[in-house]
């Protein structure tokens, strides 16, 4: 295999995972997880073959790749033993681990050891103008096409997944079992189109198929119920236009501030239009919900007991649901598997190391954006500053739901932040002027 098949075969496999991840129910199930485990090792084959065509090894120099990595050796550090706990019911010898839960531990060490792998090819196959001006295009398309679907599916077998799965528990939207999911993933989706639309990187006989795309994402998100959802790709806007007013007029601000209000009009007109007046209502359902992922207050209060209780090093990661039970003050009967707030859960699994690789890992990703936001080309400044939205909505996102837990958003945020490193890089200039466009 040519070093030129294998970039292409690698980047067709990348967007395969994106499409599948999403469309196989956020890729949440063990099944779907091994599809996904599998995909990446055939990856990293495929890019070794590549690199002995090539004759040597090419791999990004992004350091926004160590934190990742951090978190799964740092799951690996909690499995190992040191020393034995007193017998327990007649148990012996039993290893003393940092994790309450190793096996727990290890799925997620090594999860996220599949996650890093992903994200280093995503740095490789972003290697180029042509190959990012392809991957947003097909983000954007694909985008559209599962909107179009939600919205298709809610309004024809609302409640049922693909018109057959029936969901007994949660909310599902889309092919996700929770709705939550599906809106984050639309938050991210319509960031990219955004970003374009907003430095005119958009040709004008195109403008209005972007517009419509991200005008139809942004229906089927509101159409979702999703507050969180909502409230994040409204903070996602409000991101998108703080980095396009430097350099701009007074003038051509208000312009951008009518065109985002008027996109957030037609998003709700458009809703009302498709759902009818229970589209907007379903945020005061959702409210009311007696489910008990909906009192996210007494998980939070809970979970900080947890975080207080396993400082400095955590309970493990993925242990999460076990360590919750013994501090939850009600009946038990139903078990909360997750904190509702990613920051938590991280507090919670992984102690003051855990907080601190994140720290690090959004501290690289705030340098990363300040450059790419910043480099002269048009199209990839579009392009920066749409995936830095687009992952400023999914970390404001973050607060009220465990969306980056899900396997298909972690693929998708993943992308974004490979894309943001990817449009800070120097490229031979598509023109004099720096005004490439799509």
């Amino acid at each position: 295999m040519s070093k030129a098949g294998s970039g292409k075969l690698l980047f067709l496999l990348y967007c395969a995972v994106i499409v599948v991840t999403t469309m196989l129910y956020g890729a949440v199930h063990p099944v779907v997880l091994a599809l996904f485990y599998s995909v990446v090792a055939l990856m990293i084959v495929i890019w070794s073959i590549g690199c002995l065509a090539s004759g040597h090894m090419k791999i990004s120099p992004s350091l926004l790749q160590i934190p990742i990595a951090a978190a799964a050796i740092y799951g690996l550090i909690q499995i190992i033993p040191f020393g034995s706990v007193s017998e327990i019911a007649g148990v012996e010898e039993i290893p003393r681990t940092i994790s309450i839960d190793p096996f727990a531990t290890q799925v997620a060490a090594l999860h996220f050891l599949a996650l890093f792998f992903f994200f280093a090819v995503a740095l490789v196959v972003t290697e180029s103008p042509q190959r990012i001006r392809r991957l947003v295009s097909f983000i954007t398309i694909f985008g559209f096409l599962y909107a179009f679907f939600a919205i298709l599916q809610g309004v024809l077998s609302p409640g049922k997944i693909y018109g057959l799965v029936d969901v007994g528990f949660g909310t599902p939207y889309g092919s996700f079992v929770n709705r939550h999911d599906f809106a984050a993933f639309m938050e991210m989706t319509i960031c990219l189109p955004l970003g374009l639309l907003a430095v005119g990187a958009v040709k004008k006989d195109k403008r209005l198929l972007y517009i419509t795309a991200a005008s139809l994402m942004g229906v089927a998100l509101l159409l979702s119920g999703s507050r969180g959802g909502f409230v994040s790709m409204l903070c996602g806007i409000f991101v998108l236009l703080l980095l396009t007013r430097n350099g701009s007029g007074r003038r051509d601000s208000v312009i951008k501030i009518a065109l985002a209000a008027g996109l957030v009009l037609a998003i709700v007109i458009g809703a009302i239009l498709v759902g009818g007046e229970s589209s907007l209502t379903r945020f005061a359902e959702s409210a009311a919900s007696g489910d008990i992922s909906s009192d996210r207050m007494h998980i939070w209060r809970v979970t900080l007991g947890v975080i207080g209780h396993y400082l400095p090093f955590g309970s493990g990661l993925g242990t999460f649901g076990s360590a919750y039970t013994a501090f939850d003050t009600y009946s038990g009967m139903e078990r909360v598997e997750q904190a509702h707030n990613d920051y938590l859960q991280v507090l919670a699994d992984a102690g003051v190391v855990g907080f601190a690789i994140g720290l690090g890992f959004l501290y690289l990703l705030y340098i990363q954006a300040r450059k790419s936001i910043r480099i002269e080309d048009r199209f990839l400044r579009g392009v920066a500053i749409g995936a830095v939205a687009g992952c400023s909505a999914i970390l404001v996102h973050s607060i009220f739901d465990f969306v980056l837990h899900i396997t298909a958003i972690a693929v998708l945020f993943l992308t974004l932040v490979a894309l943001i490193a990817a449009s800070g890089r120097k490229y031979i200039r598509t023109d004099a002027g720096g005004r490439s466009s799509v």
